[in-house]
């Protein structure tokens, strides 16, 4: 599937900058370029769990929509709104 690939892309990207956020650190580079390469991890990390969240809603989420187990939709509503209060 395309999205795994990206999702997959995105984080082995923000797992190459936080290792050389830690190596800066490591060496007291400068605070600011630290900071960027930090932002970078962040949006990459974003990026990841944007793609898994559509991922996720396009799949499982709809199927538990449209099926008859009402009781299987909430859970997955409240799912939802457990990890949307984590995002906030």
């Amino acid at each position: 599937m395309k999205k795994n690939k990206e999702i997959i892309t995105a984080l082995k990207k923000a797992d190459s900058h936080l290792k050389n956020v830690i190596k800066m650190i490591e060496k007291d580079e400068y605070c600011v370029d630290i900071l960027q390469q930090n932002l970078a991890v962040i949006g990459l990390l974003k990026s990841a769990n944007n793609k898994l969240m559509e991922g996720h809603l396009n799949t499982c989420f709809i199927e538990a929509i449209k099926g008859s187990n009402k009781g299987q939709a909430q859970r997955m509503i409240d799912e939802l709104l457990r990890i949307n209060k984590k995002v906030q």
